[in-house]
């Protein structure tokens, strides 16, 4: 697939929507040296569309979260797309409090068109499970750095990005919905979301520029699945050398960069 550089908002959305984009998993599988995944949110049941464990970055231990999708139709109806239930994100901050508390530094990887909106998943709380995350996430005494590696659509990415640094890779998107959404609210007319895609500042370039995210990871022509060594290498560096960073600092002025972090982000206008 020939992509010319200067991409569309439309069409950087399009590429991260891609069967072929690489996911969670796959980019543990290369930047880490070793991965556990551990399962289940200790109250309902382990929820594929997230997964969790510890691992290895240049031989410091790391606790690894994921939004993961699927890479078939076979596996997108096994990890819901990957749409989290409450129970994925109760299992995600079981992990965060557990690497808070062997201070452990936490990545997560970014990729969820939104949190399951169905009647389950509301009757288990889904609204409480990502306000959970959001309010301890602001408050954990460890470092936190979440990367965006395809879609990450409304509180169901947020759940997982209240973090000290916020990375996007160059063709991912990041918006408090999907433009199809936006069109259909808006404009009550979801085939404008190739419209709404271009209003509503979904891209890196452009969350960079409102100084909502830290650091664009750029991907090869075509998008990060034409070259995903080269990515997850470029990752890997870019995270070995924050992490260390970010550990090097005291939580107090860890946890009063993150607050000042998340109280400056947005513009308005009068």
């Amino acid at each position: 697939m020939n992509i010319k550089k200067n991409l569309t908002p439309w069409e950087r959305l399009t590429i991260a929507r891609m069967i072929e984009r690489p996911t969670s998993l796959d980019y543990i599988k290369k930047i880490f040296d070793s991965f556990i995944e551990f399962h289940g949110d200790r109250g309902y049941r382990d929820d594929p569309a997230i997964v969790g464990g510890i691992g290895k970055l240049a031989g410091r231990t790391v606790t690894i979260i994921g939004q993961q999708k699927g890479r078939n139709t076979k596996e997108n109806v096994e990890r819901n797309f990957g749409m989290p239930y409450p129970e994925g994100y109760r299992k995600a901050l079981r992990l965060m409090k557990q690497a808070e508390k062997f201070n452990r530094p936490i990545i997560c990887f970014v990729d969820t068109s939104g949190a399951y909106c169905g009647v389950g998943a509301e009757e288990r709380g889904q609204g409480e499970a990502i306000a959970k995350n959001l309010i301890t996430m602001a408050n954990l005494k460890t470092p936190i750095i979440s990367i965006v590696i395809g879609e990450g659509g409304s509180g169901g990415a947020l759940a997982m990005a209240v973090a000290d640094e916020i990375w996007m890779l160059e063709n991912s998107v990041y918006s408090l919905l999907s433009p199809e959404g936006f069109a259909s609210i808006l404009w009550k007319d979801a085939s404008k979301a190739r419209e709404a895609a271009e209003v509503m500042k979904i891209t890196a370039k452009d969350l960079m520029n409102y100084k909502i995210i830290d650091k664009v990871i750029d991907e090869p022509k075509g998008g990060a699945q034409n070259d995903v060594d080269s990515v997850a290498e470029t990752l890997k560096e870019n995270l070995v050398k924050d992490i260390n960073k970010l550990c090097s600092e005291s939580i107090d002025t860890l946890l009063s960069n993150r607050y000042d972090k998340f109280r400056s982000i947005g513009k308005y206008v009068e």
